[in-house]
């Protein structure tokens, strides 16, 4: 691993960091310590935006455990035609034999006792489907009310991944397979890359998440340095920085007489070291924490919504209660300035319906529909939409094959090889159906797009040319750069 910091200094460094890490301020936990031991970049010797940005924010959705794309966002009759056949017995080319399979199917388990993905009895669709809006875009039954927004989306159904397993969920994120080396996250590249809206707020919050201690690389920053990282917060509008609360006993201005010691100290010894970035992204952080403390209460206070906004995001439903929460909060901060929200609606591979596709799915759909429609509807509203980008995202689609494993007979598999994702807002065009798979939902059609080229698509909406963020010693590869999707710009 390289190390980004500059040698000089560093004797004194090392000597100091005790008593700047163990102040005794009770911010304990991880959140802020990887505030506080960013070495690798002060906040204001990031790059800035390479072109005139189209958009401010981003809201990234991610449902964990991969969600069907033929059950919501693609849906192929012929699965119902050819229901109980094998792929060889239709009339199409057998998709298992395509060279694309092979491309975009990379297995950690060895390829001769790993059978996913091949499935070869035709499994049918569990759930309806109409046309919607003046486009006629195909959206299932189990989504009515995305569907009335379908005239604002745009659906991305030529995705693809290489990942085969639950590691797919960082893998959209940061755009590496788990056998090669770990990368920064999108939320943390946007962070990099761009300055602040709000300087008394993060500029990459993640709510509801990091969803498991295996998926923490989707929200982390690696060799960024750690300042770059997502903030999780709470929705506790009394304890939403549980990193961020005042030692027992501790008044507010005892605790502001404590920092500004601290400030002064730290002063004293940047006038010694005027180029110690270490230290200069230290006070910075210091400054950071102590101004968060009054504005992320207010910013995740809900009480403050009228009930027609809390009943538009379904507050006022328990099955969509903490989706519409979730989704709500993320209005309210891309309100007042953070770039990147990185919302998890629901648990940790909840979508992954290996058996009971069905009744999963259905419940599912009905925990995040209303909610998600009704954020598209309130940034519509607020003019919000014009200046914020929203993904839809999950980690691979589901196999078109019915999952025989244990003696499945009611679900499918995980599908890296083609799926459906979808976007709105700034510089989207809307009504838009983009890219397609096979007849049978197998194969992402023609080169497809790999993960990263939704990151190079958002970053270049936000101003970011994503192939000049580059560190020095740290060479990323072709495919970690993406390609925009220029074909669904405006």
């Amino acid at each position: 691993m390289t190390d980004l910091t500059p040698e000089s200094n560093s004797q004194h460094r090392d000597g100091r960091r005790p008593f700047l890490t163990d102040v005794g301020l009770g911010f304990g936990a991880l959140a802020l310590g990887a505030m506080l031991q960013d070495s690798s970049n002060a906040e204001d010797e990031s790059p800035q935006a390479h072109f005139t940005p189209r958009a401010k924010s981003v809201i990234w959705i991610f449902l964990s455990g991969g969600y069907s794309h033929v059950e919501t966002f693609d849906p192929k009759p012929a699965l119902n035609q050819y229901a109980g056949m094998t792929y060889d017995k239709t009339p199409f080319d057998n998709p298992a034999n395509s060279p694309l399979h092979r491309k975009r199917f990379r297995s950690v388990p060895a390829e001769e006792i790993n059978v996913r993905d091949v499935y070869p009895i035709i499994y049918p669709m569990q759930v309806g489907w109409k046309k919607h809006g003046q486009a006629g875009i195909e959206v299932t039954d189990w989504l009515p009310h995305m569907a009335r927004c379908v005239d604002d989306l745009c659906i991305v159904r030529n995705m693809w991944t290489t990942d085969n397993d639950h590691a797919a969920e960082n893998q959209i994120h940061t755009g590496r397979h788990r056998l090669d080396e770990t990368q920064p996250s999108i939320g943390s590249w946007a962070h990099y890359g761009l300055g602040s809206l709000n300087e008394n707020l993060p500029r990459f919050v993640v709510l509801g998440g990091p969803t498991n201690t295996t998926t923490r690389p989707s929200i982390d920053s690696y060799y960024l340095g750690p300042s770059h990282s997502g903030v999780p917060l709470e929705l506790d509008p009394k304890n939403p920085l549980p990193f961020g609360q005042r030692v027992n006993g501790q008044t507010a201005e005892q605790q502001r007489l404590e920092y500004e010691l601290i400030r002064d100290l730290n002063e004293k010894s940047l006038a010694a070291y005027p180029g110690d970035r270490e230290l200069q992204a230290r006070i910075k952080a210091y400054e950071l924490a102590f101004r968060m403390q009054s504005a992320v209460p207010e910013a995740v206070d809900l009480s403050t919504e009228t009930e027609s906004i809390q009943q538009m995001y379904g507050l006022n439903q328990d099955a969509t209660k903490v989706a519409g929460q979730r989704l709500l909060t993320a209005r309210r901060l891309v309100e007042r300035g953070v770039r990147f929200v990185q919302v998890y609606p629901s648990g940790y591979g909840v979508w992954d319906s290996h058996q009971k596709l069905k009744e999963n799915h259905e419940r599912l759909c009905g925990t995040v529909d209303l909610p998600v429609a009704g954020l598209i509807q309130d940034l519509k509203q607020r003019g919000l939409l014009e200046e914020t980008i929203v993904v839809f995202c999950t980690e691979f689609g589901r196999t078109p094959g019915l999952e025989q494993r244990g003696g499945g007979k009611d679900g499918r598999d995980h599908h890296p090889n083609g799926f459906s994702i979808w976007l709105t807002g700034a510089g989207i065009r809307r009504g838009l159906v983009h890219g397609e798979t096979d007849e049978l939902g197998y194969n992402a059609l023609g080169d497809g797009h790999y993960v990263t080229d939704l990151h190079a698509t958002v970053l270049h909406l936000l101003g970011v040319d994503n192939r000049k963020l580059e560190i020095p010693g740290r060479r990323r590869l072709d495919i970690d750069h993406g390609k925009v999707m220029h074909e669904i710009l405006t």
